[in-house]
């Protein structure tokens, strides 16, 4: 039996999904897509300060899975800003907080806001 997929918690959706430089040809060949999940531990880790352990419990996951998913968002930053490649922030394995979790902490973008995101609500590759 497999084992099912755990979902990591994410606080809110980003404000933009789509970054890139301006002179950008609309090819698909030089974009990049990263996942709502690895946006979360950027914002989390290098927006917020967090310690990846801290992100991990902000996350619901190891902080080893944390780590893992940080060193792909980097490498996704880094090959988009070096190769000038458009970023996509788009799909992953996470579901949206309720913004009134226990677990939502000091990094809940909902809880700061006060407003409540009414999309997409989980997404799955």
């Amino acid at each position: 039996m497999a084992r099912p997929i755990k979902f990591r918690r994410v606080c809110s959706m980003p404000d933009s999904c789509k970054f890139g430089p301006l002179d950008s040809p609309a090819d698909t060949d030089s974009r990049i897509i990263m996942g709502v999940d690895e946006y979360e531990t950027i914002r989390l880790i290098d927006l917020e300060g967090f310690t990846q352990e801290e992100a991990a419990d902000q996350m619901s996951v190891a902080r080893s899975t944390v780590q893992l998913i940080y060193n792909e968002a980097r490498k996704k930053l880094a090959d988009s800003l070096v190769n000038g490649k458009v970023l996509s922030i788009e799909g992953g394995k996470f579901r949206l907080c309720e913004g009134t979790d226990n677990f939502c902490g000091r990094g809940c973008r909902r809880q700061r806001r006060g407003r409540r995101f009414e999309g997409k609500r989980s997404g799955v590759e």
